[in-house]
C-alpha cells in the first residue's frame, strides 16, 4: 500500500513537472535568424505550454512564461551554416507553434568570382559567401534550352570555395551555367561560361528509321519529343533504340540541333 501511495506521489509530481508531456524537435541550419513561438496556456488554464527549450543538447535561457517569445541563437556559439537541434519541450494538453521554421532551411547566398571552362572542357567556378548547404545545379544550353546536366554539393559555410563538373560538349560554342534552388523555390544564377569544343558536327544518318536512329560523326546526347513535345525517349549514344514507340512523326534534339524523324 505505501508503495502504491509513493508510485501516485510520484506520477503527480512528475505530471505537474511537465516531464509527461511533448515536445517539438526541429532541425536544421543556422542562418543567422531567431525562431519566434506562440506559448499558449497549458490545458488547465494555469502557466504557460513551453517549460524548456533546448539547442544542440544544451538549455536555452530564452525566457518562455509568455504568450509569445524568442528563440535567440546569439546566446549560443553558433556558426552559419552549423547544424542546430531544437527540443521545445511543453505540456501534454497544449501545443505551442513556431512561427518561423524556414529559417531553419538552407538559403542560396553565393557569389560567384569566377566561372570558366578549362581546355578539356571542364566547367570550373569559384563561390563565396554561402550559408548552407545546397547542390549547385549544371545547366548546359542545349537546343535553345537551359539543360539540367548534372549536380554538385556545394560547401555552404562561408569562404571560398572552387567546383567543377565535366560537361559533355556539342560541336561548336558551348555555353554552361550554375543554379541553387533553396526552400523558397526561387533559382539563384552563376554567371555563364563559354567555350568551343573541337568535337566534330553529328548528323542524322536517315530521317526515316524503323528500330534505331543512327547518328554520324560519333556519340551525342539526344532527345526525342512526339508530336506533341513531349519527351519520349533520351540518353547518350551513337545510335537511339525507337523500336517501342509507335509509327509516326517524331522530333529528335542531338549534338547542338533539333531534326525532325519519322519512325515507320
Amino acid at each position: 500500500m505505501k508503495h502504491l501511495k509513493f508510485l501516485l506521489v510520484l506520477s503527480l509530481i512528475l505530471s505537474v513537472n511537465g516531464l509527461f508531456a511533448g515536445m517539438i524537435v526541429l532541425e536544421g541550419k543556422y542562418m543567422g535568424k531567431n525562431l519566434f513561438v506562440k506559448n499558449p496556456f497549458g490545458g488547465a488554464g494555469v502557466g504557460f505550454c513551453v517549460f524548456e527549450v533546448t539547442i544542440n543538447g544544451k538549455l536555452s535561457p530564452d525566457e518562455v512564461n509568455q504568450s509569445a517569445f524568442e528563440i535567440d541563437f546569439g546566446n549560443h556559439d553558433l556558426k552559419l551554416g552549423q547544424k542546430v537541434v531544437i527540443n521545445i519541450k511543453h505540456k501534454d494538453d497544449c501545443k505551442p507553434e513556431v512561427l518561423n521554421p524556414e529559417v531553419l532551411k538552407p538559403k542560396s547566398t553565393f557569389d560567384t568570382k569566377a566561372i570558366n571552362f578549362n581546355d578539356e572542357g571542364v566547367l570550373n567556378w569559384t563561390t563565396d559567401n554561402e550559408t548552407g548547404s545546397l547542390d549547385y545545379i549544371v545547366e548546359q544550353f542545349r537546343w535553345n534550352k537551359w539543360v539540367k546536366v548534372g549536380e554538385v554539393k556545394g560547401i555552404g559555410t562561408p569562404g571560398t570555395h572552387t567546383y567543377s563538373y565535366k560537361i559533355t560538349p556539342h560541336s561548336g560554342e558551348n555555353k554552361a551555367r550554375v543554379k541553387q534552388v533553396d526552400f523558397s523555390g526561387k533559382p539563384r544564377y552563376s554567371d555563364e561560361a563559354t567555350y568551343t569544343s573541337s568535337v566534330g558536327e553529328i548528323t542524322l544518318a536517315d530521317e526515316k528509321v524503323k528500330d534505331a536512329i543512327e547518328f554520324n560523326g560519333g556519340e551525342t546526347l539526344y532527345e526525342i519529343y512526339d508530336r506533341y513535345g513531349v519527351i519520349v525517349k533520351k540518353g547518350f549514344g551513337a545510335k537511339a533504340d525507337v523500336e517501342s514507340l509507335e509509327k509516326g512523326k517524331y522530333y529528335v534534339s542531338y549534338d547542338n540541333k533539333t531534326s525532325t524523324i519519322y519512325v515507320r
